[in-house]
């Protein structure tokens, strides 16, 4: 889920920005501290969108910047348990593939793609159902179900599982093969 999220906090400006303009100096600042942070209680942040600068800074002994309060809309990525969300392949392995949603990719294992024998093609890098000649490559659009997140933490990078063995969940393709009737396998519609 994506979120609006209105933080505030005091901003440090260096010395060698006190010729440019404070809000610009202020939001540099901002985007070097919170855009690509990931908090396990704002989720993965993407960018900072407003910032309203106190004109009025401190100035700490010892230190020649300035510090100015500061309120500030940040756009996060909060992916919630059980949200269905839709993504896009980047890559494709033996294992199972991995989506693009938001900010972040989330594994989708073999065992939750589909109710069928699925086979690796190396040589194409896509992914075969044995039954269904449904076939996953990179590029294709799913919509998932969020079962498992964990946050970065120390040197843990941090993981997202999802699934696609539900109703109305999986390729969109195929979900509206099976809304419209249509279930000609892909290998015979190419």
């Amino acid at each position: 889920m994506f979120n609006l999220i209105t933080l505030k906090d005091t901003i440090r400006i260096d010395p060698r920005k006190f010729g440019e303009p404070l809000q610009e100096a202020a939001y540099q600042e901002l985007r070097s501290k919170y855009e690509g942070l990931v908090d396990e209680e704002l989720g993965y942040i993407i960018s900072v969108i407003h910032l309203e600068v106190n004109p009025y800074g401190r100035i700490i002994p010892g230190d020649g910047g300035t510090h100015h309060p500061v309120s500030f809309d940040i756009l996060a990525f909060y992916p919630q348990l059980q949200e269905v969300i839709e993504g896009e392949v980047v890559e494709v392995a033996d294992f199972g593939t991995f989506l693009r949603i938001g900010p972040v990719d989330a594994l989708l294992h073999v065992s939750q793609l589909m109710d069928d024998f699925i086979s690796y093609d190396e040589r194409q890098g896509v992914l075969l159902g044995k039954e269904s000649g449904r076939k996953i490559s990179r590029g294709d659009t799913f919509r998932v179900r969020i079962v498992a997140v964990s946050f970065p933490r120390g040197r843990s990078s941090g993981k997202i599982g999802v699934t696609a063995r539900q109703p109305m969940l999986g390729k969109l393709d195929w979900i509206n093969d099976d809304l419209t009737g249509g279930t000609k396998p892909e290998a015979e519609a190419e």
